[in-house]
């Protein structure tokens, strides 16, 4: 495989792994409902979480996040090296949410988001991933444990990450981050105005 062959196949590949609606067919699986009709009506483990419990949103999640730790795999083996892996991640994010197994309307990118960076950069993960749990647990709302964890991640890669393709790690970092405030539009809006359901725990 040429080159350009295997850049392109990690992105077609990437993309297709993240366009994987999980939580669209696991919700017709295993309850013959379709989470679009339910909740915020999004495909993301979140609104599984709150539709059919925690269990299948836990499922759902670690799912999702497989999906972003396959497509980096993928990526290495085709493209060659984390470059590669960073490129097919990044298309599993524009996958996820933009899936085209449901009219290009999937979830936020979180979960397949750190699965990506679990797979690259597990410090930088982690320290995302405690700005995302500090977040739920003083807020309880995943949106903003969500928001807050994706910002801190740009400068998270910075520190911890090596050398070597630093500057490409921050790229993909700040895209991997815009991509999930992208898809947090509506949340941002519901936030500002206080309007943002909790996990749990009440409507305050």
């Amino acid at each position: 495989m040429t080159s350009a062959l295997a850049w392109i196949a990690a992105c077609l590949a990437g993309f297709a792994v993240g366009s994987i609606p999980v939580g669209l067919w696991w919700g017709k699986l295993w309850k013959g409902i379709d989470v679009r009709e339910h909740g915020s009506r999004n495909l993301g483990a979140t609104n599984v979480f709150r539709t059919f419990g925690p269990a299948h949103g836990i499922a759902v999640l670690l799912l999702d996040v497989a999906k972003g730790v396959l497509a980096v795999s993928l990526g290495r083996a085709w493209a060659g090296g984390d470059i590669g892996g960073l490129v097919a991640g990044l298309s599993a994010v524009v996958g996820h949410a933009w899936t085209p197994w449901a009219r290009f309307r999937g979830g936020k990118g979180v979960a397949t988001g750190l699965g990506i960076w679990l797979a690259l950069a597990t410090a930088a993960s982690g320290i995302a991933l405690a700005c995302f749990v500090a977040t739920l647990a003083i807020t309880r709302r995943v949106s903003a444990g969500s928001l807050l964890a994706a910002a801190a991640l740009p400068a998270a890669v910075a520190l911890t990450g090596p050398a070597h393709e630093r500057s490409a790690r921050i790229a993909a970092a700040i895209l991997t981050a815009l991509l999930v405030w992208v898809r947090h539009g509506a949340n941002i809006r519901r936030l500002i105005a206080g309007t943002e359901p909790p996990l749990w725990g009440g409507s305050r």
